[in-house]
């Protein structure tokens, strides 16, 4: 979706845009501002974690509560509920269940089952995105929103080819929305890699990305058994890569079919009057030139 000029945007009545860039640059809390101005939130994250990976993440809950027999004759019963409290702010339960691949002593899964894990992860986002459309017109039709914004997972570019105009989840986006690229600058990648560094967390790798980090990390280190790495170890130096392979992948997107604007004036945005300045801002510098 692209606009004829800044005044077409403005005076559109019903905004529909989906915001992409790196993990913590921004998006979930512009996104939630705007929540509270008349805009609906569409969190992709959070889909993913409710509608597509919710049962995978409590049978995951549920397997390790059968290691307890008080709770797992409770379980068989029917006698406790367990279940995923998962929210817009509070991703735990999806990022627990994806996991950190190494050593189980340290908390670490077989590479095997972190990649099974993954490639669930992928499906999902995939479909996740796909329901753009449909949450636009939900918005609308039940909750009377005119105005959404879709708040993408910062792996959005792994799943999507930036060269395919009909690429499943790309297209999904572009079709119902302007998609809007959150560009960080090195400043904000080092503070983004720091802040990983103190709480390492899973991350979601294409499966191309994956096998090469991997490798590249094991051989590094020296590393023979896939059961010596240190899972945080490993996630701290996949996190550094992922960062430094998905920007140019997140240019291309916005290069070929959306709008961007910079990370640190996107974080002085107030309410929804700043938010349509700066998308204005936005249109009119990709028109011209």
């Amino acid at each position: 979706m692209f606009f004829a000029s800044p005044d077409d945007y403005k005076n559109s009545p019903r905004k529909a845009v989906t915001a992409f860039g790196m993990s913590g640059v921004g998006k979930t809390m512009i996104a939630s501002k705007l929540r509270h101005r008349g805009w609906f939130h569409y969190s992709v994250d959070y889909r993913i974690g409710t509608r597509y990976m919710g049962e995978h993440i409590v049978d995951n809950f549920k397997k390790r509560a059968m290691r307890d027999p008080f709770l797992a004759q409770l379980l068989r019963t029917d006698s406790i509920y367990i279940g995923s409290n998962i929210t817009f702010h509070n991703l735990s339960p999806l990022s627990t269940y994806l996991g950190q691949p190494g050593s189980a002593e340290k908390g670490g899964i077989a590479f095997k089952e972190f990649k099974r894990r993954q490639a669930q992860h992928r499906i999902a986002e995939i479909s996740a995105m796909q329901d753009t459309g449909y949450f636009i017109q939900r918005a609308k039709e039940i909750y009377g929103y005119d105005h959404f914004i879709a708040d993408t997972s910062g792996s959005f570019c792994e799943v999507v080819n930036p060269d395919n105009a009909n690429d499943p989840a790309l297209k999904a986006a572009t079709d119902h929305s302007a998609l809007l690229y959150i560009r960080g600058t090195k400043d904000d990648e080092e503070r983004l890699i720091s802040n990983f560094v103190k709480a390492p967390k899973p991350m979601y790798y294409s499966p191309d990305m994956l096998d090469k980090a991997w490798g590249q990390y094991k051989a590094e280190k020296n590393i023979a058994d896939d059961m010596d790495v240190d899972p945080n170890d490993f996630a701290v130096w996949g996190f550094a890569a992922l960062v430094r392979h998905r920007l140019p992948i997140y240019q291309k997107i916005a290069d070929n079919f959306g709008y961007v604007v910079e990370a640190r004036d996107f974080e002085t945005i107030r309410d929804e009057n700043d938010f349509d300045a700066m998308m204005m801002m936005a249109v009119g510098r990709r028109l011209n030139g």
